[in-house]
């Protein structure tokens, strides 16, 4: 036979053989070119993907080896586990840069993970909260004893009992002042008597000591009309009468009649309740949204009462220890008096409005110490952890962003910290990953010195 004569597909030896393998192994498809001698392919259907699947798996390359129940237990080669299991390979394209992870859908939806928009919006909140009415602080007085004495006569004798000014108070007998009338009847007298003398000098002295006894009367608290009287009866009176000098109820009484009392006794307190004061208690994160000057509307406990509106006057500098809160005060008119102290009230405060600024769902913020997380949806399945600075909170369960994030990113609102988990537990593995190949190289240093690249490629 000639040698340039083509044979038969069918008769060649490779093609026999080929017919032979697809046969034994079940996987023949189409087996096409047998009849024409021009055709020099073979089309083998399912070998052909199988084969195509090979060379994929061929060409990505091998990361690293790690356990089914520990991702941790890394290898570089294959193995087994602690467990005993066989480690499984992870590739290249299945690791994520950094600290961002994939999840596929099923895992996902699995996990509950929820996302939602950054968007733009007006931040405002409403705080309400409960107030304490108290006494205005400057309009409380406290009358006590100058002298001391017997109380024979207390005009004053319930607590809170409405008081005006001049309103008297009590009687009492003091031996000094008793004293003190005497004196002041004897520079009377002296003063007409030495009026006459030819010595200016003998008259001026009269008139001074008349002036300094009337003010030893008026250092106790004796007035003006009193001392009048005494002057022009010239009878020295046993009972000096102790007028209020101002207006108010009495809130505080520790005087009983016929009690002796001494000099810097305390005998009553007496305020002012036509204007109180009421606390308002603010947590801490409410502060940023309270301001000096700011509009309160105070809501009474009584049925059908009609709501105050105020203005808050003073945020304190201080919190309080045993409430974690800081007190606002809010100065009312209490005309009425239906304000009362140690009245709880309500107290609604409506902060000033913030205009178009991101916000986002509170929940999607993960605070750790200083920082606060939270992580954005990439798509695909692939989610980064982000380090932003938030700012207000408003009462509907948004935060404001002041750093961190875009309009219109997708943030995680649900199962955030088993996504926080999983980043971690990647970055850390990326780490030792790193460390590794830094302790290979300079293994490699060290063990060829200074050579060059090319004298390493002769070498192999």
């Amino acid at each position: 036979m000639n040698a340039s004569t083509k044979r038969p597909l069918f008769q060649q030896p490779l093609t026999l053989f080929l017919c032979l393998a697809l046969l034994l192994s079940g996987g023949l498809g189409t087996v096409a070119g047998l009849f024409a001698g021009e055709q020099k392919f073979i089309s083998v259907g399912p070998v052909a993907a199988l084969a195509a699947e090979g060379e994929a798996e061929k060409e990505r390359k091998i990361k690293y080896w790690a356990a089914p129940m520990d991702p941790t237990y890394i290898r570089n080669g294959p193995g087994k586990s602690p467990m005993g299991m066989d480690l499984i390979p992870v590739y290249e394209d299945q690791v994520s840069g950094g600290s961002t992870i994939s999840i596929d859908p099923v895992t996902s939806q699995n996990m509950g993970i929820r996302t939602d928009l950054v968007v733009r919006a007006d931040l405002s909140r409403q705080i309400s909260t409960v107030g304490l009415v108290g006494y205005e602080e400057p309009t409380q007085y406290s009358v006590n004893a100058k002298i001391a004495g017997w109380v024979e006569k207390l005009y004053v004798n319930e607590t809170g009992q409405r008081v005006k000014k001049g309103q008297p108070l009590l009687e009492i007998y003091s031996p000094e002042l008793v004293s003190a009338q005497e004196e002041l009847l004897l520079a009377k007298n002296t003063l007409v008597a030495v009026s006459r003398s030819s010595f200016p000098q003998i008259a001026e002295s009269g008139r001074r000591l008349l002036d300094a006894s009337r003010q030893r009367l008026k250092l106790w608290d004796v007035s003006d009309e009193q001392i009048r009287k005494i002057e022009e009866s010239g009878q020295v009176q046993k009972l000096l009468t102790l007028y209020s000098p101002y207006d108010g109820i009495v809130s505080m009484k520790m005087v009983n009649e016929g009690m002796y009392i001494k000099p810097g006794m305390q005998l009553l307190e007496i305020s002012d309740l036509s204007r109180v004061w009421v606390y308002a208690d603010l947590y801490e994160y409410e502060l940023p949204w309270v301001k000096v000057g700011q509009q309160a509307t105070i809501y009474l406990p009584y049925v059908g009462s009609d709501p105050l509106v105020a203005r808050i006057n003073y945020i304190y500098p201080y919190v309080e220890a045993k409430t974690r809160t800081v007190k606002a005060r809010i100065v009312l008119d209490n005309p009425g008096f239906e304000l009362r102290p140690d009245m709880y009230v309500k107290v609604r405060l409506q902060a000033e409005t913030v205009i178009d600024t991101l916000v986002i769902p509170q929940e999607a913020v993960l605070y750790s110490g200083e920082q606060q997380t939270v992580f954005v949806a990439l798509g695909e399945g692939k989610f980064e952890p982000r380090l932003v600075k938030s700012g207000l909170q408003d009462g509907k369960g948004r935060i404001q962003i002041l750093q961190g994030l875009q309009e219109g990113e997708k943030v995680v609102i649900s199962a955030q910290f088993m996504l926080d988990s999983e980043s971690k537990l990647r970055e850390a593995i990326q780490k030792m990953l790193e460390v590794g190949q830094e302790t290979d190289s300079e293994s490699a240093e060290d063990l060829f010195g200074d050579e060059s690249a090319e004298d390493m490629e002769e070498l192999f």
